[in-house]
């Protein structure tokens, strides 16, 4: 398989799905993987046309983390500390910075940074063959993609910590009983579900969508004040908007509304 094969955009409609599809390696990550990935995160923040992102992996793996062979090969632990912060952390922080949805979907093992890049995404979605873990500990390591940021604020200190400083995997329902994941879908119909549901979200009100992004990641490091004060200042933008409007004549016309981010 030729590096450009190993990572697959497709837009359809409002979505963009991003699919890794390194089998080889279980979608291990490497440096030119993920300056892709970053390409295509920020090529549809740009994009009005794109209202809902999807990340996904093939072959029975969402992401095994950091590909070592491909790692070594490159040069080691030489260019380790300046290729984590360009191109693994860069990555995580242009699916956090987009203002529009960005859902994962997991039909498979998501470890070591794979975790990682999970958690970085607005939504997860599972199936019977999920498989999670920040399995870094086993290996002499810590996190390093945002995992002790993103995991005790999905599932709590006392759980994050338990599964940093252990190390152990979580099966498909332990992932949907703790919150990982927010919806299962069969492995089999899990492509169409989540097509389904990202094509719902993309048909949503794109300016809503941002502000409740900003706001909930905001109100992480917030005060109560401090995000009713977001709360008012977005919503008195939304309310002049022309999306406000038809939001309201289509509900008063019994119809679906059409949102064009006005």
């Amino acid at each position: 398989m030729s590096e450009a094969d190993e990572l697959r955009v497709v837009d359809e409609e409002a979505v963009r799905w991003i699919t890794l599809c390194r089998p080889q390696s279980k979608n291990g990550l490497t440096v030119e993987i993920n300056q892709r990935i970053i390409a295509a995160v920020e090529a549809a923040a740009k994009l009005p046309a794109i209202r809902c992102l999807v990340l996904s992996g093939d072959g029975g793996s969402f992401c095994s983390g950091l590909d070592l062979k491909a790692a070594m090969q490159r040069g080691g632990l030489d260019s380790i500390d300046e290729d984590l912060r360009r191109y693994f952390h860069g990555m995580i922080l242009a699916i956090r910075r987009i203002e529009k949805p960005v859902v994962a979907l997991l039909d498979g093992a998501a470890v070591g940074f794979g975790c990682d890049l999970a958690l970085a995404c607005d939504l997860r979605i599972g199936t019977e063959r999920t498989r999670f873990g920040e399995i870094f500990v086993k290996r002499g390591l810590m996190p390093d993609g945002g995992g002790t940021f993103s995991l005790q604020r999905v599932v709590g200190v006392g759980r994050a910590l338990d599964l940093l400083l252990t190390g152990d995997i979580l099966e498909a329902d332990a992932t949907l009983q703790l919150g990982l994941v927010t919806r299962q879908f069969p492995s089999a119909t899990a492509v169409d579900e989540t097509w389904k549901l990202a094509k719902r979200i993309g048909a949503g009100p794109p300016l809503s969508h941002a502000r409740i992004k900003r706001a909930v990641y905001g109100a992480q490091s917030s005060s109560l004040e401090a995000a009713l004060d977001v709360e008012r200042k977005g919503q008195v933008e939304l309310l002049i908007s022309k999306d406000f409007l038809e939001g309201v004549n289509a509900f008063l016309q019994k119809r679906e509304p059409q949102f064009r981010g006005e």
